[in-house]
């Protein structure tokens, strides 16, 4: 193995631009297929955000809801049913719905409002840096993230604003509750946001329930479905791949990402095949003269699948820099790009598969060759 790795490594480094050019290559195609995919897996997990930091066993809501934004209502008597149910402890209710929010300086900027009773566990704002839960009960009160101060015209706790004619005080204040649409969240109370959205008091979006200590998720679930009907009764799982599902692929973000990962793996594959081609079209007699002295097929191949691997590995790892070069740039963004350990590993994989993919011409050119050819030179 020494001596393919030494035959291997000389030839790719016969020709130092050749070989910059096959590691610029398969840089270019795994840094865009790692910020595709973790363009993917971020999307992923800000999609459910809402869903991640509820308070919920399983969650009611208005039959054929497709995601978390979804604002249709129910009326508030599904709640008082559930709580009949034998094994549900609690039944929360929660409003979302958008509005505008009116800036003290002029301009209107829209927002989500989330409502949720402070009383009970429920969907209510984490990560505070400013002000506390409690406040919120305070008349008017709201909590928004920081990252919105410019756009919602305020700097922190006890800046005013307006929204549909009532004015609100912002009494707390979050650090990277961000949306994936750009539309700021903002925190209140049930009341507050029923007011804010246009909802009836006896109306709400979704009844978050906690099942009892002891209680059978599955026998809870089967009894809501039951006795309550046009609504839908999900695990908290199973909401957020209904969310997912629904922005990945029902709006085709999802398969805009793939295709953009496929793009850059089918680009990074040509380029590494044409440069490995054209050094060993380059190195034939020398591949001929191996053949001549008694060198077998398998073991050209073996050095010229070394070489796509050296490749491989020197360009995953300058690409694994820029990736993280990425990843640290896009932390604080609406949509960040995300790596996983186990993604980390499925692209050190795909980057060797398609090195090794990419020896295949190589390979077909040496297997053509006539060792009587280096007696005739």
């Amino acid at each position: 193995m020494s001596l393919i790795y030494r035959l291997a490594s000389r030839n790719l480094f016969h020709d130092r631009l050749r070989f910059i050019a096959t590691v610029v290559g398969v840089v270019f195609s795994i840094v865009l297929v790692t910020v595709q995919l973790g363009l993917y897996l971020g999307f992923g997990r800000v999609v459910t955000t809402m869903i991640d930091h509820a308070a919920a066993d399983l969650w009611i809501m208005p039959l054929g809801t497709k995601c978390f934004e979804d604002p249709s209502t129910l009326d508030e008597r599904r709640r008082f049913q559930a709580l009949s149910i034998n094994g549900v402890a609690q039944a929360t209710p929660v409003v979302i719905g958008y509005a505008d929010w009116r800036i003290p300086e002029g301009g209107t900027s829209p927002v989500f409002i989330v409502g949720s009773d402070l009383r009970a566990d429920g969907l209510l704002p984490w990560n505070l840096v400013e002000g506390s839960l409690d406040a919120l009960a305070i008349p008017g009160a709201v909590a928004i993230d920081r990252s919105y101060f410019d756009r919602l015209g305020v700097s922190g706790v006890g800046d005013s604003a307006e929204i549909r004619g009532h004015k609100v005080e912002v009494r707390a204040v979050t650090n990277g509750i961000r949306s994936f649409t750009t539309t700021p969240y903002v925190f209140t109370t049930l009341d507050r946001g029923r007011t804010y959205t246009g909802i009836s008091a006896n109306k709400a979006t979704y009844f978050l329930v906690r099942i009892s200590p002891g209680a059978d998720a599955e026998s809870v679930r089967r009894g809501l479905k039951a006795n309550l009907s046009d609504v839908d009764v999900l695990t908290t799982a199973e909401f957020r791949d209904r969310s997912r599902s629904f922005w990945l692929f029902g709006t085709g973000a999802g398969f805009a990402l793939l295709a953009g990962a496929l793009l850059g793996m089918i680009v990074g594959t040509v380029i590494v095949a044409q440069t490995l081609y054209s050094s060993t079209k380059d190195h034939l007699n020398e591949f001929a003269t191996l053949r001549a002295i008694g060198s077998s097929s398998v073991y050209i191949h073996k050095v010229i699948i070394c070489q796509a691997l050296i490749s491989a590995v020197i360009g995953f790892c300058l690409a694994a820099g820029v990736g993280l070069i990425v990843i640290a740039a896009t932390a604080d963004t609406a949509l960040p790009v995300v790596m996983t350990p186990t993604l980390t590993l499925v692209l050190f994989l795909l980057t060797l598969a398609m090195c090794v993919v990419s020896a295949i011409a190589a390979i077909l050119q040496v297997t053509r060759i006539d060792p009587v050819t280096v007696f005739t030179r």
